[in-house]
């Protein structure tokens, strides 16, 4: 059966940077996709927030960069909680999949990995040319 399933991650811009803000996202985006052997013809929409100390740049960005023009993206900022992980992106991809819940791989990258540590995982070695336009 086709589902619509959430595919969740995060990571953390080394600064608040267009270039460090980018370059996370990429990593986490890519890393999501190897990680789930995702078509991205079968992806909805993507959401990204960011906690309030990211300003320099939309995460979105980042799948146009690599190729992703023609999925709906929308970014927004995490609410402020007190001594919440700072410079954190995160991610939810939804899916449309045949897998179950239990079968997919989130992503915590970094030290993005302290916000669910039975998730956390090593940015996936891809070739960032195997999934630009997909």
């Amino acid at each position: 059966m086709l589902a619509c399933r959430g595919v969740r991650g995060a990571t953390v811009a080394l600064e608040n940077t267009a270039e460090a803000i980018l370059a996370a996202t990429r990593e986490l985006l890519l890393s999501v996709v190897a990680a789930n052997a995702i078509e991205l013809e079968d992806v909805a929409c993507i959401f990204f927030t960011t906690t309030p100390d990211l300003t320099a740049q939309f995460p979105a960005l980042a799948a146009r960069q690599i190729g992703w023009t023609d999925l709906a993206l929308l970014c927004g900022h995490e609410m402020y909680v007190p001594d919440s992980l700072p410079r954190c992106i995160r991610v939810m991809l939804l899916w449309n999949t045949t897998r179950k819940s239990a079968e997919i791989v989130h992503c915590y990258l970094g030290d993005a990995a302290r916000l669910r540590p039975e998730r956390a995982k090593e940015p996936a070695m891809f070739e960032l040319s195997a999934f630009q336009a997909m």
